[in-house]
């Protein structure tokens, strides 16, 4: 099975640098997207995600919206942060990972998607 994972990162550096990591751990980039809106959108017309790696904070705007999204959708997700941030306590079973991201983190992060998805 190639898991299917959704990037919702704000910062285009890090987002490609995540994907060329997926994608070596044998990932397919479903979408990646720099907002809460398009992510959304994108969210309720796509099927088959498996997982998703959601920067907590995308310019100012936090990212729940899209997790509630995923959750309701029962697609597993993770949240990258930056500077330590820690999730509202109502996402506290989802994985956090911290940047800068490297692989070790990420394949911990894809065995849980594929795990519970």
């Amino acid at each position: 099975m190639t898991p299917r994972v959704l990037i919702v990162e704000d910062e285009g550096l890090v987002a490609l640098t995540m994907e060329d990591l997926l994608v070596d751990l044998g990932c397919e980039i479903a979408g990646s997207f720099g907002g809460v809106a398009p992510a959304l959108a994108w969210i309720a017309v796509t099927e088959g995600i498996d997982g998703a790696l959601l920067d907590v904070n995308l310019g100012g705007e936090m990212v729940y919206p899209v997790a509630e999204a995923l959750a309701k959708r029962g697609v597993p997700f993770a949240f990258a942060t930056g500077y330590g941030a820690v999730p509202e306590a109502r996402f506290a079973d989802a994985p956090v990972v911290s940047k800068p991201v490297n692989l070790a983190k990420l394949e911990k992060v894809v065995k849980y998607f594929v795990r519970e998805g």
